[in-house]
Order: C-alpha cells, then sequence, then structure tokens
C-alpha cells in the first residue's frame, strides 16, 4: 500500500484530493492534525515518509517544501505555480507528446493551471504540427466557475446578501500578467505570450477555454485542426468531439463537464473565422483530478483509476 501526504490538506485542491483517495484501498493517508499541520518538523517527517507528496500550497511554502523533502524516493505533486516552470520539474499534461513517459519516471511533477490546461491542450498539438506558427499572436478567453479562486472566492460568492457585481461575470488578470502565462507561452512552444481574458462566473465549477483563429493564421484548413486533434489525442481523458454532433441548441455551457475529470475539445465557426474550444471542469482536470492522474501514472497504475470520465 503506498503512502500519500497531501501538504495543504485545507485548501480547495487539497481537500478534492483529500475527498478521492479517503475511500481508496490502495492508497494510505498520512494525516497531521489541526495543532501541527503548520509545524515545520511535522510536515518534514510526513514529506519523507510518503511515497506521493501532493503539495497544495502557496509558491513559497510549496518551495519550502521541497526543500524539505530529501528522501530521494518521495515523489512530489506540486498544484501551485511555484514549479510549473523550473528546471528539473515535468509539467504534469501527460497527454503531451511523450509527456507521460517523463510523468512516469520523474519524481518532480508540475501539476498544470487550471487555464494553462485548457490553452495548452488547444494550441500545443497545432505548433507541433506547424499548423499554428509558434510565433502566432493568438487570442485566448476563459470562464471559470468561482471554485477556481478558491476557499476565500468561494465564501465570497456563497455569502448571503452578496456584493451585486458578483451576480455578472467578472473579467480579471486584465493587466496581462495572469500567473499561467509563462507555463501557457513554455509549453506551446509560442514565442510570443498570447492576449489572455480570464473571467470568473456566478456558478461553482466548469471551464471554457476559447482560442479565437482566422483563417490566415493557420497552415492547413479547419480539416486539418480536426484531424490534428483526432490523431494526436488517442490516449488519456483528453479526447475530439466534431463540432456537429453538439446538442446545445446553438451554446456551449462552461459547466458542462463539472464534476468530471476528462477534457473534450471541439471546433466551432466556419472557413474564415474559427473557435477552437475545450471543456472541462476547474477542480478536476484542471486541478485535483489531473494530480491524481499523475499520481497514478506515477505509481504505474491505470491513469483513470479513481476519477471521473467518460467510458
Amino acid at each position: 500500500m503506498k503512502k500519500v501526504f497531501i501538504d495543504g490538506s485545507a485548501g480547495t485542491t487539497g481537500l478534492k484530493i483529500y475527498e478521492r483517495l479517503s475511500s481508496r484501498k490502495d492508497i494510505e493517508l498520512i494525516t497531521l492534525s489541526d495543532e501541527i499541520r503548520k509545524d515545520i518538523n511535522a510536515r518534514k517527517d510526513a514529506l519523507n515518509s510518503a511515497d506521493i507528496a501532493f503539495l497544495c500550497l502557496p509558491d513559497d511554502a510549496a518551495r519550502e517544501s521541497v526543500s524539505l523533502t530529501d528522501n530521494p524516493n518521495t515523489a512530489i505533486i506540486d498544484t501551485s505555480t511555484a514549479h510549473r516552470t523550473a528546471p528539473g520539474w515535468v509539467y504534469g499534461l501527460p497527454e503531451l507528446t511523450e509527456q507521460r513517459e517523463k510523468v512516469r519516471a520523474s519524481k518532480r511533477v508540475a501539476n498544470p493551471g487550471c487555464h494553462a490546461t485548457g490553452f495548452i491542450a488547444l494550441v500545443a498539438p497545432l505548433v507541433e504540427a506547424g499548423i499554428v506558427a509558434r510565433d502566432a499572436r493568438l487570442s485566448c478567453f476563459s470562464l471559470t466557475g468561482y471554485s477556481g479562486g478558491g476557499k476565500k472566492m468561494i465564501a465570497q460568492y456563497e455569502a448571503e446578501g452578496r456584493d451585486k457585481l458578483l451576480d455578472a461575470p467578472r473579467q480579471y488578470g486584465v493587466a496581462q500578467k495572469h500567473k499561467h502565462l509563462p507555463e501557457m507561452s513554455k509549453v506551446c512552444g509560442l514565442e510570443v505570450a498570447p492576449v489572455f481574458c480570464p473571467i470568473v462566473a456566478p456558478y461553482f465549477a466548469g471551464m471554457e477555454v476559447t482560442v479565437t483563429l482566422h483563417s490566415q493564421d493557420i497552415n492547413g484548413d479547419i480539416e486539418a485542426l480536426k484531424d490534428c486533434y483526432r490523431n494526436y489525442y488517442k490516449d488519456g481523458v483528453i479526447y475530439f468531439t466534431d463540432g456537429d454532433d453538439f446538442a446545445e441548441g446553438g451554446f456551449l455551457s462552461a459547466g458542462a463537464f463539472a464534476g468530471r475529470d476528462d477534457l473534450e475539445i471541439t471546433i466551432q465557426g466556419n472557413d474564415e473565422r474559427i473557435l477552437l474550444v475545450s471543456r472541462f471542469d476547474n477542480l478536476g482536470k484542471g486541478a485535483s483530478g489531473a494530480a491524481i492522474q499523475n499520481m497514478n501514472i506515477i505509481l504505474g497504475l491505470d491513469e483513470t483509476t479513481g476519477l471521473n470520465v467518460r467510458s
């Protein structure tokens, strides 16, 4: 039985990982009481006793946890931003080319950001295939449920008599310095960071990430885009669905994948103006579900163990 420690189990992602693992018979959870969960010595002992350690912490605290871990057999999966572009860390999106093997062999895996997951899933295969140029000037907008903001934002949205401004979608990251931009650019191999417009809306969970293209932005046509996704996503929990198969009355709900751990890609638009869309759960493939998928791979298990994905 493998031992797992969640450093930062009181936060949203940590709680979700704990909930998912607490019923598994192949996992023994190392837990610390509230009195000592922030004690550095107790955390160090737990980290070095674990086969897998999840870091669900602010960036500086995650770096501290890494410095406390000297057991070479402890594999760390960091859900913070701290190590997503750091040397020596593997980016934990196993559906990318050769990335699953890298995750399996690594003791240091950086879990992707939620918005970044949707963007990279759309763009990385096209850049790799030469359909989208590395110096492309891309634009992306992304809708997320408020649970993506953590416990503080959840409390704000669910408070009685909340601010009326929370009743409508709110754009943020307007200074174009969002923390996901470095990983979005680096992992996709882009020379220019995209214009990125994240939007939080008054629903609990679910994401919808859209990248816009004009026909002159791509090497090929819309069918080349579809073929690229079909060929690229043959394994894992990311898959392509042809836009003609949708039956939502002309709408695409950002909440369609709430409660799930897979990610669906579709292409909308026409031959001149194209919409690349990914939909998933910000708490699932965008956070805790992805972390558990990476854990399963490291442990040599079926990567969908304990995940809610399409059959």
